[in-house]
């Protein structure tokens, strides 16, 4: 499988864009409905690359397979009364967020 260079560049910048934010300072953009959730097992960075280059096809089967989506109110509850810091990325208009705080790599 090879590897498109304008991905790998695009991947590349968007590590460079990608941090650490807690929870209640994306509570405007959560009111919005513009954060996304990126499951723990998923690399943030590619599914922010694909969604970046409008991959329709790959994002339906995130989120049929329920690993990309809309927040469920009780986690932004639990997150929200925890302030959990989560790993963000901003493709505009959307934030994608991920809860790795649970996650163990391997």
């Amino acid at each position: 499988m090879s590897s498109d260079p304008s991905r790998d560049e695009l991947k590349a910048k968007l590590n460079l864009e990608t941090s650490r934010i807690h929870w209640h300072d994306l509570q405007t953009y959560f009111a919005r409905g513009q954060v996304v959730r990126v499951a723990p097992e998923l690399d943030l960075l590619e599914v922010a690359t694909e969604l970046a280059a409008d991959n329709k096809s790959r994002f339906e089967a995130w989120m049929t397979a329920g690993k990309v989506g809309e927040i469920p109110a009780d986690l932004a509850q639990a997150w929200y009364d925890s302030n959990t810091e989560l790993w963000a990325v901003v493709i505009a208009p959307w934030v994608l967020v991920q809860d790795r705080s649970n996650h163990v790599l391997q």
